[in-house]
């Protein structure tokens, strides 16, 4: 599993890890309208997963920025951002921001995205910050679980990612 600190303390992250050359694991979380959204539901294209512990939060603003800013100009590759915050709580974010085309999603119900990506924090309750790429297979080629959960992620990275599993 990966390791990570959350304000310089360690926590414990439950799921299963996933790494660069796994299929992607399947998962069921929430649309800002309460509908159930599964990885199948954007088959076929290039896909950015960003986590995020709460959207709310500064860090978590800029890297739901920066990822679909930088990623609206690569063809066929869809951004997800994805956190435990209520689905309510991800739509007023977007609609006070001005950002219509990003798709948040959240993972509040039962935590599936965070049991199957390794990415759910025992303690919080919250998801790690992490960056998924998968292509439109679903073979995963880029991973990051970022070690300090407040830090940035490689953003030119996942990018870069993004744009070689085209």
């Amino acid at each position: 599993m990966a390791t990570i600190t959350f304000i310089n303390k360690p926590v414990t992250l439950l799921g299963n890890e996933v790494k660069v050359g796994d299929i992607a694991p399947d998962f069921t979380v929430l649309d800002n309208e309460l509908t159930p959204v599964t990885l199948a539901d954007s088959k076929g294209k290039v896909r950015l997963i960003s986590v995020v512990p709460s959207i709310d939060t500064g860090v978590c603003d800029a890297q739901t920025r920066r990822f679909n800013e930088d990623a609206s100009n690569i063809s066929n590759v869809e951004v997800l951002t994805i956190s435990v915050d209520l689905p309510f709580a991800q739509k007023k974010w977007c609609a006070s921001n001005g950002l219509e085309n990003v798709k948040t999603l959240s993972d509040h119900r039962d935590l599936s995205f965070g049991e199957a990506y390794g990415v759910h924090i025992k303690e919080l309750r919250l998801l790690a910050r992490a960056v998924f790429v998968f292509d439109s297979n679903d073979k995963v080629t880029y991973v990051e679980y970022v070690s300090e959960a407040t830090n940035h992620p490689n953003y030119e990275a996942a990018i870069e990612a993004a744009k070689a599993a085209q």
